[in-house]
């Protein structure tokens, strides 16, 4: 289990930050390794994102020395996605068989949770995020058939898209995590747009799907100092409360959304104009 650390960074910080250091302290590249467990602990809400591909091996989730307890969920949840083939998530001995794109939810308390794929040769690709958590709710798997469809945007500003809620107050409750898949549709590249921010909460993306020689462009910053991140297929991007959040893909692409904070209100957001952005 390989943790990194990332410190949050002041929306002032951002006016003289250079593309390098942007990438360095938003940016998650090597989430996703054979047989590796790789965690990023983020001070941002301390949320810790992970990314999963247990192909010869299986890969296990308990030792809490991290995070500063002896167990890893003593006082966290979890969400996590299987983005490739099908895959296994065992919660203290509870076997939940997860498809491409269903989510478990993993309650705080749980002693060990362990990943593995039911193909070598078509590995699952799971990524996780977790976040502190003050109840115990029960661990669950939500299928695709079971999240809740979503569909905003317009063909002809090409931001149609399709937004699935899985971990949600209105489809599997948590204590303070969000999660979610968004998928773009055909001929649609832009993802929230408009964009908005969220001062009362943060968010990680990850962005999945995309052809090697594809990339977003994730445009973050505030409103008045808009920058951008070229991102790969499976890499995900880190956003504080203070930024924007939008992209434009330059082919297909889904993106995975997680988010924690003060609340679980979907639409507590301030909406920011694009006309409006520097």
């Amino acid at each position: 289990m390989i943790i990194d650390t990332r410190y949050s960074m002041s929306p002032r910080d951002i006016v003289g930050a250079d593309n390098q250091r942007l990438r360095e302290d938003f940016l998650l590249e090597t989430l996703f390794e054979k047989d590796r467990l790789n965690l990023v602990y983020t001070h941002i809400d301390r949320m810790i994102v992970g990314g999963a591909i247990p192909a010869e091996a299986a890969l296990e989730i308990s030792d809490g020395a991290a995070v500063g307890t002896e167990g890893f969920f003593d006082a966290r949840e979890m969400g996590i996605a299987n983005l490739g083939g099908a895959g296994v998530v065992e919660v203290d001995g509870q076997r939940f068989e997860v498809a491409n794109r269903d989510v478990v939810y993993v309650g705080r308390g749980t002693k060990a949770v362990t990943l593995s794929s039911l193909a070598a040769d078509e590995p699952a690709h799971f990524y996780m995020n977790s976040v502190p958590a003050g109840v115990d709710l029960p661990s669950v798997l939500i299928t695709k058939a079971q999240s809740k469809p979503v569909t905003m945007g317009d063909e002809a500003r090409a931001n149609k898209r399709t937004l699935r809620m899985y971990i949600h107050p209105e489809v599997s409750p948590s204590c303070l995590l969000l999660m979610g898949i968004t998928q773009l549709a055909p001929g649609s590249i832009w993802n929230t747009e408009p964009p908005h921010v969220h001062e009362r909460r943060m968010e990680a993306y990850l962005y999945f799907d995309l052809a090697p020689e594809d990339r977003v462009m994730h445009f973050m910053g505030e409103p008045s100092e808009v920058r951008a991140l070229s991102v790969a297929n499976l890499q995900g991007v880190l956003s504080p409360a203070w930024s924007i959040h939008m992209g434009a893909g330059t082919g297909p692409y889904a993106f995975v959304w997680g988010m924690t904070g003060e609340n679980q209100a979907y639409n507590d957001v301030t909406p920011v104009a694009i006309v409006d952005l520097r």
